[in-house]
């Protein structure tokens, strides 16, 4: 199996996931091009990719999803919650004033007076009536069904923008398969409609990946969920001290330290010296704030957790980027 860490951080997510005869990307948070380009560069096929698999719907998670997945022509794995939640954010919404209102009802309503105006003198006049269908047979025409169809899946976007190839809905705590990959997704806590992480495991070679990030504390499912796993991305967003003296609106920081924001380098590395069970190969450090948080100090709390269990020494820490792609992690 490969993780490949295309992007982590607070300006865009995304990971491939591969097996042998599987590949998807979770999280499509840079733009369509940028996606494509970064997979170019670490030698990722991304007309390989067998589908999407979305944790929740902040923008640094989907920005890219809609014209990546029509571009592909590839699913989108959603929870139903969030799903809606994407959907509702992807809608454009107008105001209309009161005076715009009552423009938008008179137009409607001489718009159906011209049509009744327009039945009636059918009914009154066959001839006319027959002129009137055979223009409609006209317009109906083998050509213009084609041209139009060609067309559909353009026209479509423009007129909803959250359209994509197909949805697939999953439920966190129960298993599905993409392939040969299964697939366990579980809840996280986070400010999102239905958060989740995901824990992948090859059927043919035994070997478990997981992607746990966007959580503000980890809690008793999180801690089972990540038991066993040969290659964990797990979150250390913030230095507590960083945070506290930076720049962000007070309700911001609030909302980073809630149980339900992010993980700090301290909230993580108590998670690693606690309760991890010290199996994984690679630990990825990622979701790495770029204003309240200095990789160094990220690498310095995690080893230094792993340190003091000194049959964690077999574990190796990396740095997932903000800016760049990391080298694949094969196992």
């Amino acid at each position: 199996m490969r993780m490949t860490v295309l992007a982590s951080g607070s300006k865009g997510n995304a990971t491939v996931i591969a097996s042998a005869e599987t590949r998807v990307l979770v999280d499509a948070g840079l733009s369509c091009r940028e996606l494509l380009k970064r997979m170019a560069l670490v030698d990722e096929d991304a007309s390989a990719l067998d589908a999407i698999l979305i944790t929740h719907e902040h923008t640094d998670h989907v920005a890219g999803l809609s014209v990546l997945a029509r571009r592909l022509r590839i699913p989108v794995y959603f929870s139903e919650p969030t799903h809606r939640a994407w959907v509702r954010q992807m809608t454009p919404r107008t105001t209309m004033t009161y005076a715009k209102w009552l423009e938008h009802v008179q137009k409607e309503k001489e718009a159906r007076a011209a049509m009744d105006a327009v039945e009636t003198a059918e009914s009154a006049d066959p001839e006319l009536c027959e002129q009137s269908g055979t223009i409609q047979i006209a317009a109906a025409s083998p050509e213009a069904d084609a041209e139009e169809e060609e067309d559909a899946p353009e026209a479509a976007f423009r007129r909803d923008p959250a359209s994509l190839p197909v949805v697939e809905y999953f439920q966190p705590g129960i298993s599905f398969s993409i392939g040969d990959l299964a697939i366990t997704p579980f809840t996280t806590p986070h400010d999102a409609a239905d958060p989740c992480g995901f824990v992948f495991e090859s059927a043919s070679e035994s070997i478990r990946m997981a992607i746990a990030t966007d959580l503000g504390y980890v809690p008793p499912n999180v801690k089972r969920a990540l038991e066993r796993i040969d290659v964990l991305l797990l979150e250390s967003n913030h230095d507590l001290e960083m945070l506290k003296d930076g720049p962000y609106p007070w309700a911001v920081k609030q909302r980073v330290l809630s149980r339900v924001g992010h993980l700090s380098n301290h909230a993580t590395a108590e998670f690693l010296s606690r309760d991890y069970d010290g199996n994984a190969t690679y630990i990825v450090l990622g979701h790495l704030s770029e204003t309240n948080n200095a990789p160094e100090l990220a690498l310095l709390s995690a080893e230094e957790a792993i340190r003091e269990r000194g049959r964690l020494l077999g574990n190796r820490v990396l740095l997932a980027q903000q800016a760049a792609p990391i080298a694949p992690i094969c196992i």
